[in-house]
C-alpha cells in the first residue's frame, strides 16, 4: 500500500519533469528569440535607454525581478543597468486606476517615463491582458522597443511588440517558471557583451 508521501513523491517528480520538458521545447522553438530580445536590450543599454516592464500578478513579480537583476548586478560586478518595474508604486498605480481605469495602468507611466530608445517588456501568460497590451500600444506611439514574454498562442500580445518570446505551454505555472529562466539568460547574454573582462 502507498503512503501518501508516495503519492507526493509521484506528484513532486512528474511537475518537475513538465517544468522540464517545457523548457526542452523552448529551446527548440524560442532559443533564437532568446537571443534577439538579449541583443536588443543591448543595443538600448548601448544608446542610453532604459528598460520599463510591466505585468499583472506573477508577472507583475517577474518584472519586478527582472528589473532588479539590471539595477543591481546579475552574476558580475558592473555598474547598474536603468531598468524600472510599472508595477511597485502603490501611488501610481491606485491613481491610473481611479482616475482612467485599470487598463491604462501601465500605459500611462510608459507615457510619462518612456521616451524613443526605450525598450518596454510586457510579460502576460496569456497574452491578452489589456493593461499590458496597451502598454506596447503606448510604448510603439512613442517610438519605444516592444517585447513580450508570453505563453503558446501569443494571444494578441504578440501582434503589438517587435519581439514575442511564447513559450510552448498553456500552464500558467510552466510559463512562468520559463519566462524567468529566459530573463536570466538574457541578462547574462547582456553582462557577457557589456561587461565582458
Amino acid at each position: 500500500m502507498n503512503s501518501p508521501s508516495d503519492s507526493f513523491t509521484r506528484w513532486v517528480i512528474d511537475e518537475i519533469e513538465a517544468s522540464i520538458d517545457v523548457k526542452r521545447r523552448t529551446i527548440e522553438t524560442q532559443a533564437p528569440t532568446i537571443v534577439a530580445i538579449a541583443e536588443r536590450v543591448v543595443e538600448t543599454f548601448r544608446r542610453g535607454g532604459k528598460l520599463l516592464l510591466c505585468g499583472n500578478g506573477g508577472s507583475a513579480a517577474d518584472a519586478q525581478h527582472i528589473a532588479a537583476e539590471f539595477v543591481s548586478r546579475f552574476r558580475r560586478e558592473r555598474r547598474g543597468l536603468p531598468a524600472i518595474a510599472l508595477t511597485t508604486d502603490t501611488s501610481i498605480l491606485t491613481a491610473i486606476s481611479n482616475d482612467y481605469g485599470y487598463e491604462r495602468v501601465f500605459a500611462r507611466q510608459v507615457e510619462a517615463l518612456g521616451r524613443p530608445g526605450d525598450m518596454v517588456i510586457g510579460i502576460s501568460t496569456s497574452g491578452i491582458s489589456a493593461s499590458v497590451i496597451a502598454a506596447m500600444r503606448a510604448a510603439r506611439n512613442g517610438g519605444m522597443a516592444t517585447v513580450g514574454f508570453t505563453g503558446a498562442s501569443g494571444g494578441t500580445l504578440v501582434d503589438h511588440v517587435d519581439l514575442c518570446l511564447c513559450v510552448p505551454s498553456h500552464n500558467t505555472a510552466r510559463i512562468q517558471e520559463v519566462h524567468i529562466t529566459a530573463a536570466h539568460v538574457v541578462c547574462e547574454i547582456v553582462e557577457r557583451t557589456l561587461f565582458e573582462e
